[in-house]
């Protein structure tokens, strides 16, 4: 779901004083999906950078069944838009836990002086707990686009990290092969009905990630409640 929207935050609006939760309810499309999926995210900046978090869960007729969780910090103690960046990610589902990640970087943003618009690029050393290769890289892209008076938002992310792992082909479970690198983006559409209230979507497009082999494009559907 939404990975890295209020990040955005985080790496545009240094010294604004502005914080921001909301609770997202995506309704997962695809081959094999067709389950909910909640998102909560938290953003808070401070006098010397910001810190977000953000918490999924999917689920099952049964109840929960995933959970993920990223808590972000970034930090600058200057002018110049760049910040030091450090991440934690993990989680777990019913069968698994997953790997603890830990992140550190640089990150370069930019952004319109009505903040209509924007991106932000970042670049971190990615350290896998419990891979057989544990000393990675990863480079994200986050965007943002206001359109119509901000009724309209376009915004996302891209990430393209290295990780070894094992992927299967969706058609032969018994056929895995090993893969080095992972591509994940979710670009995301909302309708704001109002300050609270937006309505919208996001197609996530993946190559071996997940454990599966090749590109995938799964779209979801979904409210948003601001606070």
């Amino acid at each position: 779901m939404l990975r890295k929207l209020l990040i955005v935050l985080s790496l545009f609006l240094f010294g604004i004083s502005i914080k921001s939760q909301n609770i997202q309810l995506h309704y997962d499309l695809g081959d094999g999906r067709e389950y909910f999926t909640s998102t909560v995210e938290n953003f808070k900046p401070d006098a010397y950078g910001s810190t977000f978090f953000f918490v999924d869960f999917n689920y099952s007729k049964h109840g929960a069944t995933d959970a993920y969780w990223e808590v972000a910090r970034d930090l600058k103690f200057w002018e110049q838009p760049i910040a030091l960046h450090i991440e934690y990610n993990g989680g777990l589902n019913k069968n698994i836990q997953f790997n603890n990640c830990y992140l550190l970087g640089a990150s370069y943003s930019w952004n319109a002086n009505d903040f209509s618009k924007g991106f932000s690029l970042q670049a971190m050393y990615k350290y896998i707990e419990g891979n057989d290769k544990p000393n990675n890289f990863q480079l994200t892209a986050v965007w943002y686009l206001h359109l119509l008076d901000g009724k309209l938002t376009f915004s996302g992310f891209a990430d393209f990290w290295k990780e070894h792992h094992t992927v299967s082909n969706d058609n032969f479970q018994n056929d895995l092969k090993k893969s080095n690198y992972i591509f994940l983006s979710e670009p995301q559409i909302w309708y704001n009905l109002n300050n609270t209230f937006s309505v919208g979507g996001e197609l996530e497009l993946s190559n071996d990630f997940a454990g599966m082999d090749g590109f995938k494009i799964m779209p979801t559907v979904a409210i948003k409640y601001k606070f």
